[in-house]
Parts: C-alpha cells; structure tokens; sequence
C-alpha cells in the first residue's frame, strides 16, 4: 500500500468524520478469514485502552465502495492516521503486543486505567 494513496485519506477522513476523534485506527479484514476473526478481540481491547482513537473494523466484502480502489493483499491490514496524513498502512502480525508498539512508535500512548 502507497501511503500517499488518496483513497487511504479519503477512507481516514471519512472515519473522523463520522466519531470527531484525533486519529483513527481501520482493520480491514474479511469475514471469512479466521486469523480476521480471532484478532478482532485483540483490536477491541487495543480500542479500549485507546479512548481517543476512533477504531473502525471494516469487512472488505461488506463495505467494498468504502475502499475505492484499496488493495488488500493481507490480513490483517492497518490503516492508522489522522484528518492530515496516513501514519500507517499494511499488514499486521495479529498479536497484541504488536498492535501496541505499533501504536506507540506512532506516537499513540494507551489511557492510564485505576487498577
């Protein structure tokens, strides 16, 4: 993926549009797809530890017109970024601990939670 690919900020913009938070966070997958199925806790729990993020999942067959012409040759793939540039596009290892140094390399701290 072509991280200057206008459908990328186009797919961005439309998420922040629509949840009016900071960055956002898209996992495009397919429902098919078991490691798909099984990271999407993994992607729900990475959403909560980040408040400030909108987390969008987005099944490729379902919403295909949402992609424009987006190629998705992986899954998991990650789009990250903000209503100005595209942080991050391609696929993931579908571990945690992934997800969350990623997350962090890209400047996006987790919320601090009251044990």
């Amino acid at each position: 993926m072509n991280l200057s690919d206008p459908d990328l900020q186009t797919l961005l913009a439309a998420t922040l549009a629509r949840r009016g938070e900071a960055g956002a966070v898209i996992c495009l997958c397919a429902d098919w797809c078991d490691t798909c199925r099984d990271y999407r806790a993994v992607f729900e729990q990475a959403a909560a530890a980040h408040p400030a993020l909108a987390f969008r999942w987005l099944d490729i067959e379902d919403e295909a017109d949402a992609l424009g012409d987006v190629d998705v040759e992986t899954f998991p793939t990650l789009l990250i970024g903000d209503a100005r540039v595209v942080r991050f596009a391609g696929p993931v290892l579908p571990q945690a601990g992934h997800l969350t140094r990623l997350l962090q390399s890209l400047g996006f701290a987790a919320a601090a939670f009251d044990e």
